[in-house]
C-alpha cells in the first residue's frame, strides 16, 4: 500500500557517506519537518473516534423531531434500525476508498484522486469549516449546558467555551498518542454513560406508563398513501443526520497501522454500536414515555430523565451532554486538523503549513483550525453559516459514492485490501440516497440551498487564486 507521498519517499531515502555534506546543506535550506504523520493507530482508536463523532448529544433532542413524522411506536423504533442499516451500507464504501487510498484527510483525499483538484478543493475547503463549526456548536452546548449546572459560570460562555477549544488543542498539540487516549477515555464514557441511562430507564421508568400495550399504541393521527411516505422520509433525514460521523476513521488512513484490516473493522463495529446505543435508548424512551409525549417534549432526553431520576433528572442529563459533546469536540478537531494538513501537503497552503511535529501532530494545520474555530464562537452568527455548509456536506457525501464508482473504472488494478460488499448496488444505493436527501433539502430549505450553491459558484475563482499563489510561491522558491 502506498500510502507514502513523495516527499515523505524523499525523506526515506538513505544517502551514502559521500553525499552528507550535500544532506546537511538541503537541511539548512528546507528546514521544514517533513510532512508525515506517525503510524500508531489500532482499531481501538479507530472504534472510539468514530463513536465519539457519530454519538452525540443530539440523540436527547433528535427522537421527538422523529416521533413528531411517524404514527406508530414500531415505525419510530424501526427507524433507527433502518439508518443503522444504511449507514453500515455507506461505510462499505468508505471502507473500499480509505484502503484503496490509505491517506490521512477524509473526504477531500477521494474526491481529488477520482474527480481532480478543483472537486478536491470544494470538498476539503467545505469539510475543513464544518468540522471547525462543529468543534465551536459543541463547546457552545457545553458551556450553555455547564452554566445551569454551576451557576457561578453565568455570563461566562464564551470565555469557557474558549477555553474548551483551546484545551483539546493544546492535547492535540502533544501528540496523537495523548490525542487518542483522551479520544478513547471520552468515547467510553459517553457509551457507558448513555448505556447507564437506557438501563436505568427500564428499571426504574416502567411505573411511569402502561408498558404492555405501549408498543400497539398508536397516539398520533396515522398518516396513510404519499403523505405517510413523505412523513417518514423527513424522519429518516433526522435519523441519517444522527449517524452522521460513521466514516470518522478515514481521516486518519496513514497513521493507522494496519489500514487494509483496521480501517473496515474500526468503521463497521463503529456503526454496530452506535446503532445499538441509539437503538436501546428510542427503546428507552418509549418504555417511559407514550410516542405523542415524545413527538411534544421540546427535550425528550430531558424529560426521560426527570421521569426516571426525579429531582436528580435534570443535572444527570446535563452530565451526560457535557460528556457527549466533549467526546464530539475532539474527534471533530482531528478531523480538521487532517483535513488542511492533507490540502496543505497538496500545495492548497504553503508547504510550510505541513509541518508534523515530534508528537504526529500538523501544528499549524492545528493552528489554523483552532482560529476557526474561536472566530466561529466571537462571531455569534455562525450557526447560519454552519447550516449552509452542512447542506454543501451532503454534496460531499455523493462525491465520494461516485467516487467509488470512478475508480473502478478508471483504475480496475490498483490494489483495494477491501472491496465494497455487494457493489454496485451497495454504493448505487447510498449514492441514490445522498441524492434523493439533496433534492429534499433543496425543495425543503431553498434559501439556504440557494446560498450553498451560490458559495460553490464562488469557490471556482478562490480556486484559480490559490492555484495562482500556490505557482508563485513555486517560482519563488525555484
Amino acid at each position: 500500500m502506498n500510502h507514502q507521498h513523495s516527499n515523505a519517499e524523499q525523506q526515506s531515502h538513505t544517502p551514502s557517506s559521500d553525499e552528507n555534506s550535500a544532506k546537511a546543506s538541503s537541511a539548512e535550506v528546507k528546514p521544514v519537518t517533513a510532512s508525515r504523520l506517525l503510524q500508531v493507530l489500532g482499531v481501538g482508536f479507530g472504534i472510539a473516534v468514530t463513536v465519539g463523532a457519530t454519538v452525540s448529544g443530539g440523540i436527547l433532542r433528535s427522537p421527538a423531531e422523529v416521533a413528531s413524522h411517524l404514527p406508530t411506536t414500531w415505525m419510530f423504533v424501526g427507524i433507527w434500525v433502518l439508518g443503522a442499516v444504511y449507514a453500515l451500507i455507506c461505510s462499505l464504501s468508505f471502507a473500499e476508498l480509505s484502503t484503496m487510498i490509505p491517506h490521512s484527510g477524509g473526504f477531500y483525499v477521494f474526491a481529488r484522486r477520482a474527480l481532480g483538484e478543483y472537486a478536491g478543493f470544494v470538498v476539503g475547503w467545505a469539510d475543513w469549516i464544518t468540522s471547525c463549526g462543529t468543534v465551536s456548536a459543541s463547546a457552545l452546548l457545553i458551556s450553555d449546558v455547564a452554566m445551569g449546572l454551576v451557576p457561578e459560570l453565568k455570563g461566562k460562555g464564551l470565555l469557557l467555551s474558549s477555553i474548551l477549544v483551546l484545551m483539546f488543542g493544546v492535547f492535540q498539540w502533544m501528540g496523537i498518542r495523548l490525542s487518542s487516549i483522551v479520544q478513547s477515555s471520552t468515547s467510553f464514557l459517553k457509551s457507558t454513560a448513555l448505556l447507564v441511562v437506557a438501563i436505568a430507564a427500564f428499571v426504574l421508568g416502567g411505573h411511569v406508563t402502561d408498558n404492555v400495550t405501549l408498543f400497539n399504541a398508536a397516539p398520533q393521527a396515522a398518516a396513510t398513501g404519499i403523505s405517510l411516505f413523505m412523513a417518514t422520509i423527513l424522519a429518516f433525514q433526522v435519523v441519517i443526520y444522527m449517524y452522521d460521523g460513521y466514516y470518522g476513521v478515514v481521516y486518519f488512513g496513514e497513521e493507522v497501522v494496519n489500514p487494509g484490516r483496521d480501517i473496515p473493522r474500526s468503521m463497521f463495529t463503529s456503526v454496530l454500536i452506535s446503532g445499538a446505543i441509539y437503538l436501546l435508548l428510542n427503546i428507552a424512551f418509549v418504555y417511559v414515555m407514550p410516542l405523542q409525549g415524545i413527538a411534544s417534549s421540546d427535550f425528550v432526553g430531558g424529560a426521560v430523565a426527570k421521569l426516571t431520576f426525579g429531582v436528580y433528572g435534570d443535572a444527570i442529563v446535563r452530565v451526560l451532554i457535557i460528556i457527549c459533546e466533549l467526546s464530539t469536540m475532539n474527534a471533530f478537531l482531528m478531523f480538521a486538523v487532517r483535513t488542511l494538513f492533507a490540502m496543505s501537503r497538496d500545495g492548497i497552503l504553503t508547504e510550510r503549513a505541513s509541518t508534523v511535529n515530534k508528537g504526529g501532530t500538523p501544528t499549524i494545520t492545528l493552528g489554523l483550525s483552532i482560529i476557526v474555530a474561536l472566530a466561529f464562537l466571537l462571531s455569534g452568527t455562525f450557526e447560519r453559516a454552519l447550516a449552509i455548509l452542512t447542506f454543501a456536506i451532503v454534496i460531499n457525501y455523493a462525491i465520494c459514492f461516485l467516487s467509488v464508482i470512478v475508480l473502478r473504472f478508471r483504475e480496475p488494478h490498483t490494489p483495494r485490501p477491501y472491496k465494497a460488499f455487494a457493489y454496485p448496488l451497495s454504493t448505487g444505493i447510498s449514492l441514490a440516497v445522498s441524492v434523493m436527501f439533496l433534492i429534499g433539502s433543496t425543495i425543503g430549505d431553498t434559501e439556504r440551498s440557494l446560498y450553498a450553491l451560490s458559495a460553490l459558484a464562488l469557490s471556482y475563482p478562490v480556486y484559480l487564486l490559490q492555484k495562482k499563489l500556490g505557482n508563485s510561491t513555486q517560482k519563488q522558491k525555484s
